[in-house]
């Protein structure tokens, strides 16, 4: 299993469609879209289809691709 990539947020919570561009896991947001509707996304290991879902700091948002899972972990930007 790759090392999950930790993505910074500067605040609070962050919507997955929104998560998924700023990660590099989606290429725009009708591509996240795609890859929510398609159930292609998994948070904390659950199927979610719903783009807007609110994520906080310590979730873990993976996309199912052809070449095989990509996991980006969220974390707070402190900075």
């Amino acid at each position: 299993m790759d090392t999950p990539i930790e993505v910074p947020i500067r605040d609070d919570v962050i919507r997955l469609g929104q998560f998924l561009k700023l990660a590099g896991l989606a290429e725009s947001g009708n591509h996240a879209r795609d890859l929510v509707a398609d159930g292609d996304v998994r948070v904390d290991g659950e199927v979610e289809t719903r783009r807007g879902r609110q994520l906080r700091a310590g979730a873990r948002v993976t996309v199912a691709g052809p070449e095989g899972d990509e996991t980006a972990v969220v974390v707070h930007d402190a900075g």
